[in-house]
């Protein structure tokens, strides 16, 4: 009687073991099974929750993504507690940020998603599993873990988590981590479906802008081939402006003059509009100039940066955001308010193994712009980073506030760069 237990005892052990194999697969079976998923995929659309440990505090973004062959892309951003929403198309008229909030649309002349992974792009988590060979998998309940090497724009991400349902390979959830193994980014995915029904009207970009802004305007794109970058959408919304703003001026060009403030030997009119709040007080004209192109002698617009006595709108309650992130041997070296595009900012110089400046202002016109920058992912909202042989520039708008960083090309780098913009936060204690 005793062997008889026994017996039934093994037989429901193995069959237990049965029961728990079906339905598991090996790497090497899933991987196939992706490749397939990926060579045959129409449409999908997910929702989730993205989650950013780059700063002192997490911060929380609901995502949307939708995408339709061949390449028909849509991205939405919405910072929960602020209730601002900032969106990505790309389309067959080429790539768009949208702030529809703000009415603001930038169109970059660029290959994204194609040359830079999305940590919610299908395309690109299935891409990293394919391409690294000494991925490593595991099993977790109803879902297929993968770890696999991190290829984003932010050289800081080392490796990524990614869980896959079981039965049809739909992200779960990633979590990217740094070279010391701590969590920078996760996304946890309430829905994701394959084979979603889209219409075209899902990655346009006017039906994304919504209703026009009060007063009827309605928001145009600028031609790419306008060699104009984001921050002049304040300057071209100005129509005292837009006569000085020439065809070869750029945001890198008009941040020259804000940085070039180190340089007293480059540009003498910068240093007025950096010493403005010094002197020169009797000298507006003086103080407003900036110079955009130095070898053709062309002047930008005349209130690209200037002091308070120029206008009134630099008394007015616009309060700067401290950078939280500094580089190793970098210093603050001052700052002063200005006037940046006809709207009241703080310009920040930092000095030491990097020089850069940070400029921020809130702009209160409605505007468009084109770019020819490239677009930057910075987790909470997209950038464009322009720039000639002499200086970039990284520009960036988040909650009503625009934001540029310059520094020369030899100097700061763009992933220094983004850095700093993702500890961009809370007042200025000062």
């Amino acid at each position: 009687m005793r062997r008889r237990f026994s017996f039934i005892a093994a037989i429901l052990l193995c069959l237990t073991a049965v029961l728990a194999g079906c339905g598991t697969k090996d790497a090497e079976s899933v991987v196939k099974d992706l490749d397939k998923t990926l060579s045959s995929l129409d449409s999908y659309t997910g929702k989730g929750e993205m989650t950013l440990y780059t700063g002192q505090q997490p911060l929380v973004y609901q995502v949307e993504v939708s995408y339709q062959k061949p390449q028909y892309y849509r991205i939405a951003l919405t910072n929960a507690k602020k209730d601002i929403t900032q969106i990505v198309l790309r389309n067959d008229e080429g790539v768009f940020v949208l702030t529809p909030r703000l009415n603001k649309v930038f169109r970059f002349q660029s290959d994204w998603p194609a040359n830079q992974g999305q940590v919610y792009l299908y395309q690109t988590l299935v891409q990293s599993i394919l391409l690294d060979n000494s991925r490593q998998f595991a099993v977790d309940n109803d879902a297929y873990v993968f770890d696999v090497m991190a290829n984003y724009q932010n050289g800081s991400l080392a490796r990524q988590k990614i869980w896959l349902n079981k039965s049809d390979y739909a992200p779960n959830k990633v979590e990217v981590s740094d070279a010391n193994n701590a969590v920078m980014v996760s996304v946890k995915f309430d829905s994701f479906k394959f084979g979603s029904k889209l219409e075209k009207s899902v990655f346009d970009t006017q039906k994304n802008m919504g209703t026009p802004a009060a007063g009827g305007d309605q928001a145009t794109m600028a031609s790419p081939d306008n060699d104009s970058n984001a921050s002049n959408a304040n300057n071209g919304a100005n129509s005292e402006n837009a006569a000085a703003t020439t065809d070869n001026s750029s945001n890198a060009a008009a941040q020259d003059n804000a940085n070039q403030a180190d340089n007293a030997a480059t540009n003498s009119n910068a240093d007025n509009a950096d010493n403005a709040g010094n002197k020169n007080g009797d000298n507006p004209d003086n103080n407003a100039s900036t110079n955009e192109d130095n070898s053709s002698g062309d002047t930008s617009d005349s209130s690209a940066v200037t002091d308070d006595s120029t206008s009134a709108s630099a008394d007015s309650t616009f309060t700067g955001m401290d950078a939280m992130y500094l580089p190793e041997g970098v210093s603050e070296q001052d700052s002063q308010n200005i006037v940046f595009g006809g709207n009241p900012g703080i310009m920040i110089r930092y000095t030491g193994t990097y020089d850069y400046t940070l400029i921020e202002t809130q702009p209160k016109d409605v505007a468009v712009s084109s770019t020819k920058g490239d677009l930057v992912d910075m987790g909470f909202t997209y950038g464009s980073v322009s720039g000639d042989d002499q200086q970039r520039t990284l520009t960036w708008t988040y909650e009503g506030t625009e934001f540029r960083i310059t520094s020369g090309t030899d100097n700061l780098p763009v992933d220094e760069m983004v850095k700093v913009a993702q500890s961009v936060q809370g007042e200025m204690s000062k």
